[in-house]
């Protein structure tokens, strides 16, 4: 059958309807996931067509899949980031949607206060299990959409849930047509996908969504969950982890629309990131992510990551307050006492601190030699110097002028007495055994001992300055 495309506006080809393959030997693709090696990458060469949409969004999860793998947030920190979220999100909702449990009554009164806010983005939605109870719960809180647990590979539909894949197709559907009765919008968390039988079991599941979003007249949307981080980005990788073939496939052969269709990965394979960005430049509109990527296990996509990635594609914030990104991250070690590696990108308190002294020689000339962009100007965060045995003169220079906000008058220069006498205090310590970066608190104690007067002068040029 030929037929037009509303979507690439051309005439394509479709001669094969996928159907549900019921196998008696469920399909574990033993060959790419033997489990006593690491999983292979297998190529076929098949090339799909970049679709990026104008209109993608991020979605996030910190308080569900986040908040399931650290400390429990109190409902005063959950009202606190929700409303960080919301400033960064801009008035356009680049951050469309928050999800949250609504299990217990401390769930229950986050969600409230949350909505209580009146914000317009994000929007709140709920993951439940897939019982009567916890439907009528959404209905209750007036929460418009929910996510589904739909587990897709034959790891989890035999050896979890033990069904063969048509039962858990009826199973599924049931339970879809349980929320559509109730008006609620489903979201199908299409768990394993990257080790799911993609023409056998995931198209036509998600066709038989598609009949029924038709039908109703509701938007059932499609979360493709990568529960392992399977997902591969290269060109012309094959299914099930090929991630542009996973989204190509739901969009071309089951005909999700773009704005039903969201990626939700994990980092167990550092490909979280690149594998979100492939997702929406190859037709999904959605990326679940989570604040600094906590998660389960090595975490989700870090959602201030792919607001990056969104500036990056897109060549504009569209309203989008990423110094809010610096307050979340100070917000999570101080008030929530979450330890934020220091190398981070973003977030990190190094993340844009350079310990090598030819590295500090360019900063003090300009710092866009080695800082990655204006990150005073973006994330209110200057760029710095952490001292050590290997920061050198210039380095001292650099953090002395950072450090006290020194105007371009007064700032000094790597020539002052002052910095081969704090070097040498420095130098004589490391001798000594050292293996530590030196603490600003110190770094001020060198400086006060072997120039107190300098010191004072510095001071007063800092106070000058506020």
């Amino acid at each position: 059958m030929i037929k037009y495309n509303k979507q690439t506006h051309l005439l394509l080809e479709d001669t094969y309807k996928y159907e549900l393959q019921n196998v008696k030997k469920p399909n574990y693709f033993r060959e790419m996931f033997d489990y006593d090696s690491i999983p292979k990458t297998s190529f076929n060469f098949r090339q799909t067509p970049m679709d990026f949409h104008r209109d993608v969004v991020i979605t996030d999860t910190t308080f569900r899949d986040g908040q399931q793998s650290t400390s429990p947030y109190s409902v005063k920190q959950i009202v606190d980031i929700f409303k960080m979220l919301s400033k960064l999100s801009g008035p356009k909702g680049i951050i469309r949607q928050s999800e949250f449990f609504v299990y217990s009554e401390k769930d229950k009164e986050a969600v409230r206060k949350c909505k209580e806010l009146g914000l317009d983005f994000p929007e709140v939605t709920a993951w439940i299990r897939a019982n009567e109870k916890d439907f009528e719960i959404v209905k209750e809180m007036e929460i418009k959409e929910t996510g589904i647990l739909v587990s897709c590979s034959d790891f989890h539909i035999f050896k979890k849930m033990g069904l063969d894949r048509k039962k858990a197709l009826d199973k599924y559907l049931a339970i879809v047509k349980m929320a559509l009765e109730k008006n609620i919008v489903p979201r199908c968390h299409f768990e394993d996908i990257t080790r799911a039988d993609f023409y056998g079991f995931v198209v036509p599941f998600a066709l038989e969504l598609m009949k029924l979003s038709k039908e109703s007249g509701i938007p059932i949307k499609i979360r493709a969950c990568d529960t392992l981080g399977f997902g591969v980005s290269y060109p012309g990788t094959s299914l099930p982890r090929s991630v542009q073939g996973i989204i190509y496939g739901l969009r071309h052969y089951a005909e999700v629309p773009s704005k039903q269709l969201e990626w939700h990965g994990h980092n167990d394979f550092y490909k979280v990131v690149t594998n979100a960005a492939t997702a929406w430049l190859y037709g999904c509109g959605a990326v679940n992510c989570s604040l600094l990527g906590i998660g389960e296990r090595t975490g989700n996509c870090p959602l201030e990551a792919m607001v990056m990635e969104y500036v990056s594609l897109h060549g504009t914030t569209d309203g989008m307050d990423l110094s809010v990104i610096t307050d979340i991250a100070e917000y999570f070690e101080k008030e929530i006492e979450y330890a934020i590696p220091p190398r981070t990108p973003f977030v990190g308190r190094a993340f844009n601190s350079t310990r090598a002294g030819i590295h500090a020689d360019g900063m003090l000339k300009d710092p866009e030699i080695y800082n990655i962009f204006n990150t005073e100007k973006i994330l209110k965060r200057k760029p710095m110097v952490a001292i050590d045995k290997h920061s050198g003169i210039a380095g001292l220079a650099y953090w002395i002028n950072e450090y006290y906000d020194l105007s371009e008058e007064d700032r000094i220069p790597k020539t002052h007495p002052v910095l081969k006498a704090m070097k040498d205090v420095i130098d004589k310590e490391y001798e000594e055994g050292r293996n530590t970066v030196m603490g600003d608190d110190e770094l001020e104690a060198i400086l006060h001992n072997v120039d107190s007067k300098f010191f004072k002068h510095i001071l007063a040029l800092s106070e000058k300055l506020l």
